[in-house]
């Protein structure tokens, strides 16, 4: 098994960068890829949905970014623990009529002693967005540029 760092036990700057480091896998919409930052049996809930083990969550995701496209995400670490890490994060996206949308969350991680993620709980609410009003531009095929302003500099 590959380990997946930072590790457990977290300290602020770890969970820190094990947030970015999130945060960065999941702007690649690359269902394979962030898979293999859970563990091969890791549980979810995302909504009203229940994901169990890598499979799943492969199949999950690609229904994901197939409907939320031009995906955007902004992760924030809220607390952590030894192995755990909550977070809070906005992303946005628009649908295939061109609808945008910015959806609001919250997700509870824990870790296993590789760094790999073994739980996920994900609390999201989605809000009609203008075009105009869209706050993350920077160019989907690079991670988010680190002086683009946090969550809570942008007041969401």
């Amino acid at each position: 098994m590959n380990a997946r760092p930072p590790l457990p036990p977290f300290t602020r700057d770890s969970a820190i960068a094990k947030v970015r480091a999130a945060e960065n896998g999941w702007n690649t919409c690359d269902p394979v890829r962030v898979s293999l930052a859970y563990t091969e049996d890791s549980r979810w809930r995302n909504r009203s949905e229940f994901v169990t083990g890598r499979e799943e969550i492969v199949a999950f995701l690609t229904r994901k970014w197939a409907a939320e496209l031009e995906y955007r995400l902004v992760k924030e670490l809220w607390a952590f623990g030894d192995d755990r890490i909550a977070v809070r994060f906005a992303y946005e996206y628009h649908d295939a009529a061109g609808r945008w949308s910015r959806a609001y969350g919250n997700e509870n991680w824990e870790f296993d002693e590789n760094g790999l993620m073994r739980v996920r709980h994900a609390s999201i609410n989605d809000v009609p967005l203008a075009e105009p009003d869209r706050l993350f531009r920077w160019n989907r095929d690079e991670p988010r540029p680190d002086d683009h302003p946090s969550l809570g500099e942008l007041g969401l």
